[in-house]
């Protein structure tokens, strides 16, 4: 699958965020050597103080049940899905009750994800080194058909590993990857392959 500049500029943006290095959860190996049992031990080390530091602060346009709830939705991923978009991370996706049927049919084409669907990404870096950085939490939600067309109805949002919203331009950094990849499944980036909850 090509990766269209749009994606790479969005990347790029997220690239960007200051990383927080978390030791006690180093590993031995690089990033792209890790198993999906290496991942998941990574992700264990680091879960609580990912989720605890995603809901410290005022999310000001996001919403706080948003940020609140994801870690009681369905896990979409039964490992940490090996990096590719959204700066190279690892991600572990959550999908709420009301998209999770069709989310997780996993379909390549004619998606209808109904609007009230909402997916988050938790992420977290290993670099070549082995060292390990939390990243941050991407969320999409589906609105109500008319509502977002240049989105094609996806809102967007990101908020760092210490809980503060992150401007991003949706556009260019979330929507024209997400449609230009993914568009067939209606904007839905899985988690890959191997990962996926069967």
């Amino acid at each position: 699958m090509k990766l269209s500049l749009a994606c790479l500029g969005g990347a790029l943006a997220v690239l960007l965020l200051p990383p927080t290095a978390h030791a006690a959860c180093d590993v031995k190996v690089p990033g792209y050597e890790l198993t999906g049992d290496q991942a998941q031990s990574v992700y264990d080390c680091l879960k609580a103080e990912l989720q605890a530091g995603y809901q410290t602060g005022a999310k000001r346009w996001i919403p706080e049940d948003f940020v609140r709830d994801y870690p009681g939705w369905t896990a979409a991923s039964a490992f940490p899905a090996a990096p590719g978009f959204h700066g190279g991370r690892f991600l572990v996706t959550y999908v709420n009750s009301v998209g999770e049927e069709e989310y997780l049919k996993y379909k390549p084409e004619n998606v209808q994800i109904p609007a009230g669907t909402r997916i988050a990404k938790e992420s977290f870096a290993v670099d070549d080194d082995g060292k390990v950085a939390t990243g941050p939490l991407f969320l999409m939600e589906k609105v109500a058909a008319g509502t977002s067309p240049d989105t094609d109805d996806w809102f967007y949002m990101m908020v760092s590993p210490g809980g503060v919203p992150q401007a991003v331009d949706v556009i260019t950094a979330c929507s024209e990857c997400h449609q230009g990849n993914f568009g067939e499944q209606g904007g839905l980036g899985y988690p890959a392959e191997e990962a996926r909850i069967r």
